[in-house]
């Protein structure tokens, strides 16, 4: 199959169908790329004064794929990297992505509310997640994640003063994991249910179908997100901190 190339005569709509991810360009410039997208990007640009040659270097570094990290050893990493590594790859994406998804939700419904009454809850559950999440991960960055540096470095150090540093890791940890992380689990599960596993209908508008990308990019970040902690970054400092109290 012959690679889609993107180019000024490329059809506003397919470069969206190609990647959603495009679609925050012409968001971004108010190009209509669901019910006017039949415009080639050139013809497009030059309706709103755009330079067509930046427009696409804008484009093509909207859709660059980022790298995997399912093969990434993330159980052999120093729990600092790993914790540092959640901060400024998880928590930054979905400090930009939660709110995408909400917008996307918001702008869809405008037009199809009637049609689609069972998106409404997408809705309620978003802005429950835009009250909810911001406020989780600062207290994850400002209290947990310093903390567990501390406990790190005392351990690999074996400094006589763990003992007192430590202020028993395990029950604001067992608050995050058993408490705000389940509750955004079934967040997820519920959004999933309402969207069909992301599938949108035969007939969905391009709108449509980027608000499903949106929402499931977000949830597939989730997913890995609270893995890392639940399963890999708490436990190894709850070790840390038993080992440590063991010790001294």
């Amino acid at each position: 199959m012959q690679a889609f190339k993107i180019d000024a005569t490329s059809f506003v709509s397919d470069i969206v169908t190609h990647d959603y991810r495009s679609a925050d360009v012409f968001r971004k410039y108010d190009i209509d790329f669901c019910y006017g997208g039949k415009w080639s990007l050139e013809l497009a640009c030059k309706a709103k004064g755009l330079d067509t040659e930046e427009i696409l270097k804008e484009l093509k570094r909207s859709m660059r794929h980022s790298v995997s990290s399912a093969s990434l050893e993330f159980d052999e990493w120093n729990i600092d990297f790993l914790a540092d590594y959640i901060l400024n790859i998880h928590h930054r994406f979905l400090s930009k992505a939660l709110p995408e998804a909400n917008d996307y939700v918001k702008r869809f419904l405008e037009g199809h509310r009637k049609k689609y009454p069972e998106m409404a809850e997408l809705e309620t559950i978003l802005q429950r997640m835009m009250k909810e999440i911001p406020p989780h991960m600062k207290k994850e960055e400002d209290v947990i994640f310093p903390y567990i540096k501390q406990i790190n470095h005392a351990w690999r150090h074996r400094e006589s003063y763990a003992s007192l540093l430590i202020r028993t890791l395990r029950k604001p940890v067992e608050e995050v994991m058993q408490g705000e992380h389940e509750t955004v689990g079934k967040q997820l599960h519920r959004i999933r249910e309402i969207t069909n596993h992301y599938t949108p209908p035969e007939n969905a508008c391009v709108t449509h179908k980027i608000t499903y990308n949106k929402l499931q990019e977000m949830d597939n970040d989730l997913v890995q997100h609270i893995h890392l902690e639940n399963n890999i970054l708490f436990p190894k400092a709850i070790a840390m901190e038993k080992e440590l109290l063991q010790s001294f």
